[in-house]
């Protein structure tokens, strides 16, 4: 899986900028618990990284700013027993995370009126039941 990590058409972080810690998993794992370092760690250190341009990573850093630990985002993958799952499982989570990360805001809204055609469907039918409802009281 060596080399950089694609995030968008535009947008990929090289592997030198990305970190990786293994260690062992917790949780059921059979003879292989206590040998596989199967859990990973992916760390990457958005506010040093060159690969965003300022004003993608601005945003970025923004917008994941509860998740960054000085500046470095980290994501740990152990749901799979294989070290090299959950090696990919944690980059395909960076990837969606950065992409989300430096997408561009939505645009605004407009703000619109109900036509004119819709005003008077609405009232009509709010009439129509108001109706309905009168011709069921009046009766015992």
């Amino acid at each position: 899986m060596p080399g950089p990590l694609q995030i968008s058409g535009s947008v990929s972080v090289p592997e030198a900028e990305l970190g990786w810690r293994f260690s062992r998993s917790s949780g059921p794992g059979g003879q292989g618990v206590n040998t596989t370092d199967s859990r990973v760690e992916l760390s990457f250190d958005l506010a040093a990284t060159e690969t965003l341009g300022p004003a993608l990573k601005a945003r970025a850093l923004e917008r994941l700013g509860p998740r960054l630990v000085n500046g470095v985002i980290t994501i740990a993958a152990s749901e799979f027993r294989s070290q090299l799952r959950n090696r990919e499982a944690a980059e395909t989570r960076l990837a969606q995370i950065l992409r989300e990360a430096i997408a561009p805001p939505p645009k605004k809204r407009r703000p619109t009126k109900p036509s004119r055609g819709a005003v008077e469907r609405r009232i009509a039918a709010k009439k129509q039941r108001s109706d309905l409802k009168r011709l069921r009281r009046d009766h015992h």
